[in-house]
Order: C-alpha cells, then structure tokens, then sequence
C-alpha cells in the first residue's frame, strides 16, 4: 500500500508558488532522500495542484505539516488517501 497525498492550489496561489519553490523543492528532496517520498509533481496545464506518492500516511502528514507551500498560502487544501495500487 502506498498513500497519495493530493494538494489543491489556493486562489492566487501559483503567483506565490515562485518564492517558495526552493525550500519547498528542498522538502521535497528530504523527503525523497530518506526513501519516503516516492515522486512529486504538479498537474493540470496551467496547475491547478500536485500530487505525491508517500510510503506511510505518516510521512505524508508530516510532509504537509510544515511544508512551505502550506505555510505560505500556495496550497489552499491538502488531502491524504491510501492507495492499493494494481499492477494488473
């Protein structure tokens, strides 16, 4: 089971996405660096948010909690679900 963590652009948020980008790229490669974070990546053209592939709902808590786009307003919600993935 993996757990993916979905984050949903607040209004006005991806004019704010450029300041915080390098600490939260810095997070990102914490993150990834300790085998917890599996990949990233925004979607939507423009992005309308992002989604990360965690390996614990732990992880992905505590990614959230102090990330810098939750912090600074990039991020209007986040939610976390598990995910049973299939390689059927």
């Amino acid at each position: 089971m993996k757990v993916l963590m979905f984050y949903e652009l607040a209004e006005g948020g991806l004019a704010k996405a450029p300041a915080h980008f390098a600490s939260h790229q810095a997070r990102m490669r914490e993150f990834h660096g300790r085998g917890v974070l599996l990949m990233a990546g925004p979607y939507g053209t423009p992005p309308v948010g992002a989604l990360g592939v965690f390996t614990s709902r732990a992880a992905a808590e505590e990614f959230a909690r102090d990330d810098p786009f939750m912090l600074n307003g990039v991020v209007g919600r986040c939610t976390i679900h598990d995910w049973n993935e299939d390689l059927a």
